[in-house]
């Protein structure tokens, strides 16, 4: 079997990804020249101070305060530029599958649109997709009104997905070559979820290929109060493949493995009877299940947009390295995003985006199972080198009164809840009637906007029933945007967003640059200061 390394791919150089696709490692690392190529000048006095335990205490101080940096890991500049700007793009990208559920859910693949789009033309390049693939791609008129829509109403969207593809394809093209199935078949992951592995729909299907919580667990994925290997890109791309190659083997057909992987083999059962038997997925349509009935239209449009993307003039970001170099460590220990923050100078943003399957900011430790953390490499050999010191001061934390954990553990041991929006429901009011923070819902649920929509359903862990009177302190106030004088404050320039000015100031996340300047979207002005400190107005 080629390795993973071979082909870049969602992280290149990265030990999880070199095993094979969708295993974690099969052993611990046991020093940094294990998966660290050792070109990264002051590790080896790192490792040194390290393994003195007189010194202990000491280096964890020097990481903490960041006086570390002495040591000076380098990083080229212009990777160092590519991997930001990447990470930025993954972070937008996110509040987007929700569009791309509605878009779906309510295709009207009837309505016809006055495009520039012959439809002669169109016959003519469906033929040639249909020769080259193993789906039945016949012209019909619902195709070309789905090809219209998206190309004049979802054109944004398709060179958003466009760009954000550059990150995910390689991989779903490794596993699905693994399996056997149609490369094609990359592009189910973007009608399901906008290559989202946070995504969640209404009906609780999570991650990149939209798995309910029995089919993931029927296919391996772990689900529990902290992980959820749905949102594992890796893991769910293994299971999805797994899924898709056992209906196949049932139809004999993708259109039909497609409509049975959205609604399930039982729906597709039906709509074969009810037919009278017929077995093409254009005349068991109107048999389907609404949203099944849009869903391959969907999926065929999505190809054809993307395999003609050139002709039609859509124009994606070009990415210059479409991967991060990352790598993993098992944890020996239960550990915070918030700690591993802390102590290795990497963002909560980027550790989201790096380990999406953690639900709480939590990494769990439990005997008998492996639980990884994915780091950028440079990170990576701080983590290794000084890994004592840094379980010695997570124990310490666990022991102390201000532990951040309890909190933690106690929100996972809860009985979670399942709120539908109702009309004039926001953010902050569900958050106060639940007794947690507006970030916390956010958190739960993969959304990274503030937007809601009537009857979507939201995960949340209430530390008070609805209607408990709130603590007086409890009120969530207006954030005041004044700056104090003397404060120390950034003032947005052109191209600037959240996340690259957090990269430039250690220790400010983009949720401190929100909460201290009151922004809810992620829209900057030029000329706007903007706070960096949680200094009183």
């Amino acid at each position: 079997m080629a390795q993973q390394q071979d082909t870049p791919g969602l992280f290149e150089q990265d030990s999880l990804t070199r095993s094979t696709a969708g295993k974690a490692l099969s052993e611990d690392m046991e020093s940094p020249a294990d998966t660290l190529a050792m070109d990264m000048t002051g590790v080896d006095q790192m490792e040194q101070m390290a393994s003195d335990t007189t010194l202990g205490d000491n280096m964890l101080k020097l990481i903490q305060e960041g006086s570390i940096r002495k040591f000076n890991l380098p990083d080229l500049p212009e990777a160092a530029k590519y991997d930001s700007l990447w990470m930025e793009v993954l972070y937008e990208n996110a509040s987007l599958s929700n569009e791309m559920f509605d878009e779906v859910s309510h295709l009207d693949y009837e309505k016809t649109y006055a495009t520039s789009l012959p439809t002669d033309t169109l016959k003519a390049r469906l033929e040639r997709l249909n020769q080259k693939t193993p789906f039945n791609i016949a012209y019909n008129p619902s195709l070309e009104n789905v090809i219209n829509s998206f190309l004049f109403r979802k054109r944004e969207l398709m060179e958003k997905m466009l760009t954000v593809s550059q990150f995910y394809f390689p991989l779903f093209e490794q596993e699905l070559d693994n399996y056997d199935i149609p490369l094609e078949m990359k592009y189910l992951a973007i009608v399901e979820s906008a290559l989202n592995p946070r995504a969640r729909s209404r009906v609780g299907a999570t991650g990149l290929w939209q798995f309910m919580y029995g089919t993931g667990k029927q296919y391996g994925l772990d689900v529990s109060s902290y992980v959820d290997e749905r949102s594992d890109p890796i893991k769910s791309t293994e299971a999805a493949c797994k899924f898709l190659s056992q209906l196949y083997d049932i139809y004999g057909d993708w259109d039909l493995a497609l409509a049975a992987y959205n609604s399930g083999p039982g729906n597709v059962n039906k709509a074969i009877r009810r037919s009278g038997g017929y077995k093409n997925y254009w005349n068991l349509r109107r048999y389907l299940p609404r949203e099944t009935a849009g869903y391959v239209p969907a999926f065929l449009a999505t190809m054809y947009l993307f395999e003609y993307a050139d002709e039609h003039g859509l124009k994606g970001e070009k990415v210059e390295r479409a991967y991060f170099e990352t790598d993993t460590v098992h944890v020996k220990s239960l550990i915070t995003f918030d700690q591993v923050s802390e102590l290795v100078g990497v963002g909560k943003e980027e550790l989201r985006v790096l380990n999406p399957s953690y639900k709480l900011d939590v990494i769990p430790f439990v005997d008998g199972k492996s639980h990884t953390l994915r780091l950028p490499k440079y990170a990576t050999g701080m983590f290794v080198a000084n890994e004592e010191a840094i379980y010695a001061h997570v124990k310490r934390e666990l022991e102390s009164k201000e532990s951040p954990l309890p909190q933690l553990v106690k929100e996972a041991e809860q009985n979670s809840i399942r709120y539908k929006v109702r009309s004039g429901d926001y953010l902050g009011r569900i958050a106060e009637r639940h007794g947690v923070g507006v970030s916390q819902l956010k958190q739960w649920n993969g959304l990274r906007g503030n937007d809601l929509r009537i009857g979507q359903r939201l995960t949340i862990y209430p530390k008070r029933i609805p209607g408990e009177t709130a603590a007086p302190n409890g009120a969530t106030a207006a954030a005041n945007t004044s700056i104090p004088a003397g404060a120390k404050v950034h003032t947005v320039r052109s191209g600037d967003s959240l996340w690259t000015i957090s990269r430039k100031y250690p220790g400010i996340s983009v949720e401190n640059l929100r909460q201290w300047n009151g922004i809810s979207g992620s829209k900057l002005k030029p000329g706007t200061k903007l706070k960096l400190c949680a200094c009183p107005s």
